[in-house]
């Protein structure tokens, strides 16, 4: 419903701008020049054009972005499975450190501790 408000006002400034402005202008594209172009199509090839390029950039921008976070994503995994890997192999060395303390009886004792 929004985007069909948003084209009728659209479709209204641009009726609006196109009533007033349609006198002949001369177009000059670099090697092509156009002459007897209303001015009014010059307006709006000029808005779509701006729309259009600055979609394309948007839309580089977002490439961007979510290559950025998928190498990051891809980071993280790899961290968190070293964590993993370190948390499994400190448990491992804590067992084997109680079964050593069991094998000997003879556990160190802390003369600070209560």
């Amino acid at each position: 419903m929004l985007t069909l408000i948003l084209f009728l006002i659209i479709g209204s400034a641009l009726v609006y701008i196109s009533k007033f402005n349609f006198l002949p202008v001369t177009l000059n594209l670099g090697f092509h020049i156009f002459s007897n172009v209303p001015l009014f199509y010059v307006i709006a090839g000029s808005l779509l054009v701006g729309l259009v390029l600055s979609y394309l950039i948007h839309l580089v921008r977002i490439l961007s972005t979510s290559l950025t976070l998928r190498n990051k994503n891809k980071e993280i995994k790899i961290d968190k499975d070293e964590i993993l890997e370190l948390t499994r192999r400190v448990h491992s060395l804590e067992l084997e450190n109680e079964k050593l303390k069991h094998l000997t009886g003879n556990e160190p004792e802390d003369s600070n501790a209560l």
